[in-house]
């Protein structure tokens, strides 16, 4: 069984989903991937990675919305509890969101093709309002 391994690399422009399924069918294509299974793992702290809904972009609007709900920025009087608020009031709210969403994705490969749904699509979600560069590490085996 063959080893693959890659780093995908995505600037973010502040608080958002960002798609990269294309990018990694790309990458199993070019490399010849045949069966096996596709473990990605986001590099950062106060970002997630997520499959979710590809058709309709109102999903990654109302998800990004609920979150707001649930997590507050650190200057909302809700919120007033935090302590880790030196990088602003989106960053202790960003690693509660990445604690609540996965960092790491397991995907089924069958002859080199994801085994997504017909809906489904891989994504960065961004917590934070800023841009950033993001690394995800990607493992084929």
């Amino acid at each position: 069984m063959s080893l693959l391994q890659t780093d995908f690399f995505f600037p973010t422009r502040g608080e958002g989903c960002y798609a990269f399924t294309r990018e990694v069918v790309g990458w199993l294509n070019e490399t010849g991937a045949g069966d096996g299974l596709l473990t990605l793992f986001v590099r950062h702290t106060s970002c997630s990675l997520l499959i979710q809904e590809n058709a309709d972009p109102d999903v990654q609007t109302d998800l990004l919305g609920y979150l707001d709900r649930l997590v507050p920025p650190a200057d909302h009087s809700s919120m007033s509890w935090l302590r880790h608020t030196d990088e602003g009031p989106d960053d202790m709210p960003a690693h509660i969101k990445a604690a609540l969403l996965p960092v790491s994705l397991s995907i089924p490969v069958r002859q080199g093709r994801m085994m997504l749904g017909n809906w489904q699509g891989i994504y960065l979600v961004e917590h934070r309002r800023a841009p950033h560069r993001r690394q995800v590490a990607a493992h084929f085996a």
